[in-house]
């Protein structure tokens, strides 16, 4: 049994969590003197890559996409791959604006990485919204976890959509590799990909934007039809569009 397979046993069959086994890739063991240290890591998110692809979906593979389209990166970036496939990345933490991780390097202590993402700016916030306002149907469909390629089109359009340039990408990582972008920050960065495989509504969170507002949007400009089409059809249940917030429109918690 590897080091990492003992720790995937370890976090299965006990209440202890990973940053209690420490996981080392190089399978040195435990250590608990960095953890005391750094209390907040206590609950460690770690990225964990099944296959060969790094994304499988649609948003994350238009992250992974993008950050490889722009020749800032293209000669970079490349060097986080085998450290994210390998578990490297071992905490990985979204906020509004910034993305935190943890990655281990060849020494015994992970290198802790921070990444800050310029906010969506609000006019090209405006221009998506007004862009997204006649695809209602595709909008539900979002909400599903999917992504229709109208509204692809739309989110990966270069300088129009809200994956980000370089420009807005501004990063630090307490290696001591002093190039411009070392193989840690670019784990991360690949790390942020195979996330939104499953949580793509954590790309709107890190932008400072709320999805909700896509659908109220479109919901104000379609208003009238659907409340037509409501009145032909038989129900006992009449829904008040003007009154209820979206969540409870579509019994979906935004917070979650």
């Amino acid at each position: 049994m590897t080091y990492c397979d003992f720790c995937i046993y370890a976090y299965s069959y006990t209440n202890i969590t990973w940053a209690n086994i420490f996981y080392d890739p190089e399978g040195r063991g435990i250590n608990p003197t960095w953890l005391k240290k750094n209390k907040k890591y206590l609950y460690i998110e770690p990225i964990q890559i099944e296959g060969r692809s790094i994304a499988k979906n649609w948003w994350g593979k238009a992250w992974c996409n993008n950050l490889e389209s722009y020749s800032d990166y293209s000669n970079r970036i490349g060097r986080g791959r085998s450290y994210v496939k390998n578990g490297f990345v071992i905490d990985l933490k979204i906020h509004e604006g910034i993305i935190e991780s943890l990655v281990q390097g060849s020494g015994s202590v992970p290198y802790k990485c921070k990444i800050k993402l310029s906010l969506l700016k609000k006019a090209k916030w405006e221009d998506i919204k007004k862009l997204t306002e006649s695809k209602f149907d595709s909008l539900q469909t979002l909400l599903k976890g999917k992504s229709p390629k109208d509204l692809q089109e739309i989110f990966s359009s270069k300088g129009k959509g809200i994956f980000p340039a370089p420009k807005d990408i501004h990063f630090e990582c307490s290696c001591p590799d002093w190039a411009l972008m070392c193989k840690h920050i670019a784990a991360t960065l690949y790390a942020i990909g195979a996330k939104l495989d499953s949580k793509p509504e954590l790309l709107f969170k890190l932008l400072g934007v709320n999805m909700d507002e896509l659908i109220s949007s479109s919901l104000e400009v379609h208003k009238s039809s659907i409340l037509e089409k409501a009145a032909n059809v038989k129900s006992d249940r009449i829904i008040e569009l003007s009154n209820n917030p979206l969540g409870k429109l579509f019994s979906i918690d935004f917070k979650s």
